[in-house]
């Protein structure tokens, strides 16, 4: 499937030395501007990232996941290999064990290729694992909300591995957040529902008329755990993608069956903590309540399928009051193209992959100019 094809039906299956965790003032001042260097370069569609220890966990088209030292980018291992193509989401829980997991494949509306919406447990020197098999999950729980096509499709998207040995799932396609146990068991942890937006501009004779008020679905793209123990899980939107309306929701640990409602966004269990971001692809938590945010692009995701702007997004998310979001800072404006993921090691340093599609791609660490 073709690079801009392959964006397309992550959408379509749900149109339906760093001193970056700072004081938020100091954060916000302009003496000290951010930029990118590269660790791990010389990667095919870098993805997933996550740190544990000295090390860099990373992920890449072929399905590949490997591990290298922050320090020099040298690679150390690779810690296994599922299904390519796209690459997986990886996470790395408190004891060292990756987890990798395979999103859809295969064309919009049909059914899942082998290999594929399964949660890996990543053995080095051994086969991944298969944890859990999300797609024939999500057959037996549809999306009450659905606005388009087959309320059971799926495309796992985001992963996060909590503590306890269990690991989040967010699936783009169900719009739903997943929780997996070693064991295979998943529940519902909770269902994101479609937000009334208004069409922009410039999409085409085919599409409503700007400022057409429609619903969008939620494509739940991105879960990570907060420096506060709650789940964080965020969106990309659905057709007609208009910017600013990707939300991060707040979901208390341990929910299930929780609905996260735009129209109510501060009731329930599920309770909306930032607005305003665009084709949210990644999450990750930080120290002091940050949170590193990444938006595929600017102009958002179908703008840019539409020939629009690549320049994707990284942000730092400083908490506010009352649970809700306060101060962002973007880190390196205008230097990351399609970035994909984020993550902050314990110290604080943040990284992030980019392009999420083709060569040359790397991991970059943020730094001071």
């Amino acid at each position: 499937m073709g690079v801009r094809t392959r964006i397309a039906t992550v959408a379509a299956l749900a149109l339906a030395g760093s001193v970056l965790v700072a004081a938020p003032a100091e954060a916000g001042g302009t003496k000290y501007g951010t930029t990118i260097k590269p660790v791990v370069s010389g990667l095919v569609s870098p993805r997933g990232v996550a740190t544990f220890g000295g090390k860099i966990i990373y992920s890449v088209g072929d399905g590949s996941v490997y591990e290298a030292w922050a320090h020099n980018g040298k690679q150390i291992r690779k810690l296994g290999q599922v299904l390519g193509g796209f690459p997986p989401a990886i996470d790395t829980n408190k004891w060292g064990v990756t987890y990798a997991l395979t999103g859809a494949g295969g064309e919009p509306e049909a059914p899942p290729v082998p290999g594929g919406a399964t949660l890996y447990k990543l053995r080095p020197g051994k086969a991944p694992l298969k944890i859990a098999d999300i797609a024939k999950y999500q057959v037996k729980d549809p999306d009450p909300y659905n606005t388009n096509g087959p309320a059971e499709e799926t495309n796992p998207f985001g992963v996060a591995a909590l503590g306890d040995g269990t690991v989040l799932v967010a699936d783009a396609a169900g719009n739903d957040l997943l929780r997996v146990w070693p064991n295979g068991h998943i529940k519902t942890v909770a269902r994101l529902k479609p937000r009334v937006v208004t069409t922009p501009a410039g999409l085409g004779p085919d599409a409503p008329p700007a400022g057409t008020k429609i619903p969008a679905e939620a494509v739940a793209t991105s879960v990570t755990v907060g420096s506060d123990g709650y789940w964080y899980v965020g969106e990309l939107r659905g057709f007609p993608a208009t910017p600013g309306t990707s939300q991060i929701w707040r979901i208390k640990p341990g929910s299930y069956n929780a609905v996260c409602d735009p129209a109510n966004p501060y009731q329930g269990k599920c309770t909306r903590y930032a607005d305003g971001y665009t084709s949210i692809v990644d999450l990750a938590g930080g120290p002091r309540g940050t949170l590193a945010v990444v938006e595929l692009a600017k102009v958002s995701w179908l703008q840019w399928e539409m020939g629009g702007s690549p320049v994707g997004s990284l942000y730092l998310q400083f908490p506010g009051r009352w649970h809700k979001a306060g101060f962002k800072k973007e880190l390196a404006p205008g230097e990351l193209i399609l970035p994909a993921g984020t993550a902050i090691s314990r110290s604080g340093k943040v990284y992030v992959t980019s392009p999420l599609f083709g060569p040359p791609g790397a991991v970059y660490q943020v730094v001071k100019k």
